[in-house]
C-alpha cells in the first residue's frame, strides 16, 4: 500500500514525536507531511525528508508558528493526498483534518482534541490574561470556528486511536466518536533499573502552568527537612526559581544523561499535572521509582497505588500543599509495599514493541473493514482474473506473523 504520515508541526522533540517515530517504525517507506518542520534532531522523522504547508515559509514561522493557527486548518486541507492508499495521522490539533477520499482508509492517532478549543478553553484564556477586552473577544470567536471546524473534521477518519482512557471520553465528548485506546510508547530500553534511592525527591518538566511545578515547589517549602530536586525550564523559571526554599534546588534544563541519573537516584517521582498520559512518570518507574501523582487523568492509568497488587506509587486528591502532603506522608509511611521490580514491571508494559504490534493491529482491522477492501472490489470488477491474495495487503496475508496480533 502507499502510505501517507501527517504531523501537526515537527519543531521540538516531545511525546508527540515518541509516538510518530514509532508510527514510522511500522512504516518505513510512508511520506510524511507536517504544517511545519524546524525539527534540528531528525531521530523521530528517521532522517526521512517532511512535505511542509505554506506556513513553513511565512514570516517569524521558526518561532511563532502558534500564531498561525487560524490558518493551520486551510493549510492541512492543501496536502494533496488522494494518491496515498493509507493515510494516518498523529494529530493533537489539526492534521486529522486532512482531506481524504472514499477509498482511502484514515486512521488517526489523537494524543488530545485541541484542550484550548474545547473543555480548557476558559482556563487557557485566563492564563493567557484574555478574560475581557477586544483581544479576548477576537480569540473566543477563533476558539469557536476552531471547535466547528475540528468537529467536522472528524466525520472523515475511520478509526480514532486515543492515547488513554481519559483522552478516549475527551473524544467521545468531542467527537460523538468511540476511540481505541492505544497508550503511547516508553523508551524502556533507555532507562536502568536502579534499586538504591537517595534522600531527594525528583520533578522534571516544562515550567508552563498546567504543569503546577509552582504547587510541587510550595508543598516542600511547607516540609522543609524534605529535599526536593526541580529539573525543567520553561516560561515560569523565574517566578518559581524566585519562590523556592532553601531546601528545593532547581536545575533548569538538563541533558538525557542527568536526566536519567536522577530519576534513577530519586526516593519518588513527584507529578503535579492533570495530563493526557504522562510518560515521564512511566520512564522514573523504569528507573524503579516511585511515583507521588495527582489523582487525575492519565497518571491513573499509569500509576498502581498502594493497597493494589504491585503497587508503584500514591495519588494525591486535589492540586493543594495539604493534600499532597498527605499523599507523601502515606507514601513514606507504606514505601516498603513498593518495590522498584514492581515499578519497572509496570513500565515494560508500556514498551515501544507493545506500542507498535497495538498500533499495526488496530490498522489492520482498520483497513479490513474499510477503504482497503473497496479497492479491491474495485480492482476485481475491471480484471476479473486478477486474484484478490495479489491485492491483499501484507497484513492479512501473514495470519503468522506478528502484524495483527
Amino acid at each position: 500500500m502507499k502510505v501517507a504520515i501527517v504531523h501537526d508541526w515537527l519543531v521540538a522533540p516531545g511525546g508527540a514525536e515518541k509516538v510518530l517515530e514509532q508510527i514510522i517504525e511500522c512504516f518505513p517507506d510512508a511520506d510524511l507531511f507536517s504544517l511545519v518542520d524546524f525539527l534540528e534532531d531528525r531521530r523521530p522523522v528517521g532522517g526521512k525528508p517532511v512535505t511542509t504547508s505554506f506556513i513553513q515559509n511565512l514570516p517569524f514561522a521558526r518561532r511563532h508558528y502558534r500564531a498561525y493557527l487560524p490558518l493551520m486548518p486551510l493549510a492541512v486541507e492543501q496536502f494533496d493526498l488522494s494518491g496515498y492508499d493509507l493515510v494516518i495521522t498523529s494529530s493533537y490539533a489539526v492534521a486529522k483534518g486532512v482531506l481524504v477520499g472514499p477509498d482511502q482508509t484514515h486512521v488517526s492517532y489523537v494524543h488530545s482534541p485541541m484542550r484550548y478549543a474545547w473543555d480548557l478553553q476558559h482556563q487557557y484564556l485566563r492564563e493567557a490574561n484574555l478574560t475581557r477586552g477586544p483581544k479576548s473577544w477576537l480569540v473566543r470567536a477563533l476558539l469557536h470556528y476552531l471547535r466547528g471546524w475540528d468537529s467536522h473534521s472528524a466525520n472523515s477518519v475511520d478509526r480514532l486511536i486515543a492515547n488513554s482512557q481519559f483522552v478516549a471520553r475527551r473524544v467521545m465528548k468531542t467527537y460523538r466518536r468511540d476511540a481505541a485506546v492505544i497508550p503511547p510508547p516508553v523508551d524502556v530500553h533507555k532507562f536502568e533499573l536502579c534499586t538504591h534511592k537517595e534522600d531527594f525527591y525528583l520533578t522534571a518538566s516544562r515550567m508552563v502552568p498546567y504543569k503546577r511545578i509552582d504547587l510541587i515547589v510550595e508543598t516542600f517549602n511547607a516540609t522543609p527537612h524534605r529535599k526536593l530536586i526541580v529539573i525543567g525550564d520553561g516560561p515560569e523559571m523565574a517566578a518559581i526559581r524566585a519562590k523556592a526554599g532553601p531546601n528545593v534546588t532547581i536545575l533548569g534544563y538538563q541533558p538525557f544523561k542527568v536526566l536519567k541519573d536522577h530519576l534513577q537516584r530519586a526516593r519518588a517521582f513527584v507529578f503535579a499535572a492533570e495530563e493526557d498520559f504522562g510518560i515521564v512518570a512511566l520512564e522514573a518507574q523504569a528507573c524503579g521509582t516511585p511515583v507521588i501523582a495527582f489523582g487525575k487523568g492519565g497518571a491513573l492509568e499509569t500509576v498502581v497505588p498502594i493497597g493494589e497488587a504491585q503497587p508503584t506509587g500514591v495519588y494525591f486528591a486535589r492540586q493543594t500543599v495539604v493534600s499532597m502532603l498527605d499523599a507523601i506522608d502515606r507514601f513514606e509511611r507504606q514505601k516498603e509495599q513498593i518495590t522498584p521490580a514492581a515499578c519497572r514491571a509496570n513500565a515494560e508494559r508500556f514498551s515501544a514493541a507493545v506500542f507498535r504490534r497495538a498500533f499495526m493491529a488496530e490498522v489492520t482491522r482498520t483497513i479490513a473493514a474499510s477503504g482497503w477492501r473497496l479497492r479491491v472490489a474495485a480492482a476485481e470488477r475491471v480484471e476479473p482474473d486478477l486474484a484478490t491474495e495479489d491485492l491483499a495487503w501484507p497484513g492479512e496475508r501473514a495470519q503468522g506473523s506478528s502484524w495483527g496480533r
